[in-house]
Formats: structure tokens, C-alpha cells, sequence
């Protein structure tokens, strides 16, 4: 194998690009070519989570046709390769050829550090950053992809990074996607929680594998002035920031 397919994802392409481009940037540094099906959309996450499953359904459709004839597809996000592994089948439970295609892509679909990982066997990809820094595990990816030290063996094992664990890293950050607006006050103590330890650590950055859990806790930071930056973990693994 040495060519992937990145599902760069919906929040990624539209507000976080650098996150994309570190992911390409790691991916060549490993000997991998990188192909982005400019076709690419929404895994359809949002829509299912709320309850408009025929949405989800049409999304998922479209997203099954842009990477039929991937080989692998890596994306840079627990949440999103964990609507396509395990809740794409569930929406096709009801059209058997779909869900055969919908289980054919589930199982060629990665997240990241655990394609570096387990499907690579990588833990060093040859990455430099200076500082101390701080993992924030996401629900989807801790739950859901069982990812416990895949992203903590490709972080430590980055030069000149000192590495501070975070207390209460497998709680919630309180973001949700849709929870967060529903239920704003619960999810802000939530959050308010989640950066208090994260100040408790004394970390300069936080990294994760998700950028919505990042870019929640950020948004409190910023309005806490808190003096922590939030950089997904494939920035500091291209060694940027």
C-alpha cells in the first residue's frame, strides 16, 4: 500500500485547512501518496446525531460513492470515522447491498494515529516540537475506537515535546456537537471543568485527535483568557505551530 484517500472532513475543510495540510504533510513524510477526492462532503454525522436519519442517509450515500474505489481512507477525526465505521451500517439496516458497501468502506476507514499505529506500526514519524503539551482525548475516538495509546506513542515520541498528562483526560469536554447548544449550560460547566485541568498541567498546548473537541475547549479558553493554545495532534506531528 502507499497511496491513501483523505476524508479531510466538513470542519476541517471549512475552518481549520492547516489541519488537512499537516495530515498530508505526516502522511508523505511516512513514503504514503495522498489523493483528495475534491468530490468529498459531510460524513453526515450531525443529521443522524439529531434524529434526521433520511438526511444522514442521503449524505451517506454520496459519501460511499466518492471513496468506493479508495483503498484506505484516513481522516483526521475519531467523530467522523466512527460514523462511518459503526453507524453507516446502522442506517443502511434496510437496504442490504448498501450496507454490504457501507461495511466494505467502514473497514478500510482510519483515524489517523491509529492508521499510523496499527496499520503502519509507527509510533515515531519523525516530528520536532518544542514545549510542553497536554493530550485531551475525544469521546468518539476513546469510546467508540477504543484509541487509547495510539495518539500518546506518536506524541511522546516527538523531539524536544515534554508531555503532561491531563487529569480526567476520558471525560468530556462538554461539546457534543449539537449537545452543546441544547443543553449550553450543563456542556459550559463541562468545559469549564475541562480547562481548569487543563491549567492544572501547565501545558503551553493542548492537542487532541479531534478538532471539534479542540475548538470547543478553545473558544472557553479564549473567552477565559486562558494563555493555552488547542492544536490537533497532526499539526504537531507535522511539526508545525
Amino acid at each position: 500500500m502507499t497511496r491513501v484517500a483523505l476524508f479531510t472532513t466538513c470542519l476541517v475543510d471549512h475552518l481549520f485547512p492547516q489541519v488537512a495540510r499537516s495530515a498530508i504533510r505526516v502522511l508523505r513524510r511516512v513514503g504514503l501518496e495522498v489523493d483528495v477526492p475534491r468530490a468529498q462532503t459531510c460524513c453526515g454525522q450531525l443529521p443522524f446525531n439529531d434524529g434526521f436519519w433520511e438526511e444522514a442517509r442521503r449524505i451517506a450515500r454520496y459519501h460511499l460513492q466518492v471513496f468506493a474505489d479508495s483503498e484506505v481512507v484516513v481522516a483526521p477525526s475519531g467523530s467522523c470515522v466512527t460514523m462511518v465505521r459503526h453507524f453507516y451500517p446502522t442506517l443502511f439496516a434496510d437496504e442490504p447491498a448498501l450496507q454490504r458497501q457501507a461495511h466494505e468502506v467502514a473497514a478500510r476507514t482510519f483515524e489517523l494515529t491509529e492508521f499510523l499505529v496499527l496499520r503502519m506500526g509507527l509510533s515515531d514519524v519523525g516530528a520536532t516540537f518544542r514545549g510542553r503539551v497536554t493530550y485531551l482525548a475525544s469521546c468518539h475516538g476513546f469510546r467508540e475506537l477504543h484509541l487509547r495509546d495510539e495518539p500518546l506513542r506518536l506524541l511522546q515520541a516527538v523531539r524536544a515535546l515534554e508531555y503532561v498528562p491531563l487529569d480526567g483526560t476520558e471525560e468530556c469536554c462538554g461539546f457534543g456537537g449539537a449537545f452543546s447548544m441544547k443543553m449550553a449550560e450543563l456542556s459550559g460547566a463541562m468545559l469549564n471543568t475541562k480547562i481548569a485541568a487543563i491549567q492544572r498541567t501547565g501545558a503551553g498546548v493542548v492537542t487532541g485527535t479531534d478538532i471539534s473537541c479542540l475548538m470547543h475547549v478553545a473558544g472557553g479558553m479564549r473567552r477565559q483568557r486562558v494563555p493555552v493554545r488547542a492544536l490537533h495532534l497532526a499539526e504537531i506531528l507535522a511539526g508545525e505551530g
